[in-house]
């Protein structure tokens, strides 16, 4: 089989790979940084870790995360300079630790980025009935404008990716740009006691609400490391997806921190906790409206929501490809291996992720009796629900692939040369078992439910099972099919051991 520098080939055949050359730096930083929702977290996650879990230090908090995330980031990097899959944390467990480790990667990845995606067309659904009753007098369900994104997402979920990669990027930098705006104003017109820089103290990280806090911040983060998603993609991986960790982890950390900060200063950080605990969501709209007026904040409102849209847009590509990485090893059904023929795109992955969604969504509207006003099934359930188990399972997936960046190594025989590395990735993947052994004992706080709700275990359970079902599959095929079990992870690689084989 011949082919170009441009083509990648499967051992599956043409119809079974993406197309290369689809997406460059600039897209694949967008399209990555698309997924962490700048707006969202400013205005919903920084809020709640204020109010609910009273850490006046949140600041501080995303500086040390943002360490622990660019150590992650040196194995995880370097790994992509070596192995090229749209699997990405399962393709890289699996090299690392065996292909039966590797498909309980896979299953826990694919529950883990769908509830993250389906649990924003909850939040979505809800914010954009609210404007709409608000503004223009409309009684819409936000079940109905959840759906109406859903067949979006899909349609846009089935183009190429570089246009794709246009539409997350308009939005993302209008979005980036509006929050810069509202940092520039509150720390422009502080609080009575002006600029202070009393977040940044280590003694403003106590209090019980400190490993709670932590796995909000972690969640804040979600999406920089997909960047080994679209390695088949891009024109140069051995370069790009590197340089893209590194780029979106440090811009990350660095607008999450003066976002976090820039609300302290404009609050106070005496009262931050207490406004924020009174405010919720509506902390940073009121803090900018009274410094740049009700136009500015309805504006604001717009690409909040285009913000949440682009994060849907950006976990559905995600999960489509997980979905064609895993049909084409055999892990999945091998019709989601096959991509469309006119645009490349992993077309019955992304069909798969849209009915997904629609049926959850449905799901969740079928028990929603409230008034559409209220929160409680959108917001509290539907984001919160996916949210946190979408979080933990990719705590899960960093901490052990960090685990996995160190036996690749060892194996290749690469320690020496990569021990700083490998240090790197130890001390990452320490960190992140302690934030998830707290995710999981805090689990009725993050839900702000009762600490008797059977909730408290089921939702972290369902990872579990994921996780389990994926082991017990990976065993099966090394029994059953061995030929499948050996080529987990390998990817486009795999087209090398069949064509030496061949011969």
């Amino acid at each position: 089989m011949a082919t170009g520098t441009s083509e990648i080939p499967t051992y599956l055949g043409q119809d079974r790979r993406l197309r290369a050359d689809r997406i460059g730096l600039p897209g694949l930083l967008l399209s990555v940084l698309a997924a962490t929702a700048p707006l969202m977290v400013v205005a919903g996650v920084m809020p709640t870790t204020f109010g609910e879990m009273g850490i006046v230090g949140q600041p501080l908090l995303f500086v040390v995360l943002g360490v622990v995330l660019a150590l992650f980031s040196v194995g995880y990097a370097e790994m992509s300079r070596h192995v090229h899959n749209a699997g990405a944390f399962y393709s890289y467990i699996a090299r690392g630790l065996g292909g039966t480790a590797g498909a309980g990667a896979a299953l826990v990845a694919l529950v883990a980025y769908s509830a993250m995606q389906v649990g924003i067309y909850g939040i979505f659904g809800f914010e954009v009935s609210g404007l709409l009753a608000q503004h223009l007098h409309l009684a819409v369900h936000w079940w109905v404008i959840a759906m109406a994104a859903v067949v979006v997402v899909a349609l846009l979920g089935w183009l190429k990716i570089d246009l794709n990669a246009k539409v997350l990027g308009v939005l993302l930098l209008v979005e980036v740009a509006m929050v810069l705006i509202c940092d520039v104003a509150q720390i422009a017109k502080p609080a009575p006691g002006g600029v202070s820089f009393h977040a940044f103290d280590p003694a403003t990280l106590t209090g019980a609400g400190l490993g709670t806090a932590l796995c909000f911040c972690v969640a804040a983060f979600v999406g920089f490391e997909q960047a080994p998603v679209y390695a088949e993609e891009t024109n140069r991986p051995n370069v790009l997806v590197a340089r893209v960790m590194y780029l979106a982890v440090g811009f990350v950390a660095l607008f999450f921190v003066v976002g976090a900060w820039a609300l302290t200063v404009a609050a106070g950080p005496s009262h931050i906790v207490a406004l924020a605990g009174k405010q919720g969501p509506n902390l940073l709209f009121t803090l900018v409206q009274a410094r740049l007026g009700t136009t500015f904040v309805d504006v604001l409102n717009c690409f909040y929501v285009t913000g949440m849209f682009a994060a849907m847009l950006s976990f559905h590509n995600v999960v489509a490809r997980y979905a064609f990485a895993m049909g084409r090893e055999g892990l999945l059904p091998a019709a989601l291996g096959r991509t469309a023929r006119g645009t490349g795109a992993p077309a019955t992955g992304s069909l798969l992720q849209s009915v997904v969604s629609l049926l959850v969504v449905g799901a969740f509207a079928v028990t929603d009796h409230h008034p559409d006003s209220d929160p409680t099934v959108p917001v509290l359930h539907l984001f919160t629900w996916g949210g946190n188990v979408g979080a933990l399972g990719v705590i899960l997936l960093m901490a052990t692939a960090s685990a996995a960046v160190i036996a690749f190594f060892v194996r290749r025989g690469a320690v020496r040369f990569q021990a700083w590395r490998l240090v790197a990735a130890a001390v990452s993947g320490i960190a992140l078992l302690v934030i998830a052994f707290f995710t999981v004992k805090d689990f009725a706080v993050l839900l702000g439910a009762d600490p008797h709700s059977p909730m408290r275990w089921v939702l972290p359970g369902i990872v579990g099972a994921a996780a389990l079902a994926g082991v017990v599959l990976g065993l099966v095929l090394k029994q059953a099919r061995p030929s499948v079990h050996s080529r987990i992870g390998l990817g486009n690689e795999a087209f090398q051991l069949d064509k030496a084989a061949s011969r």
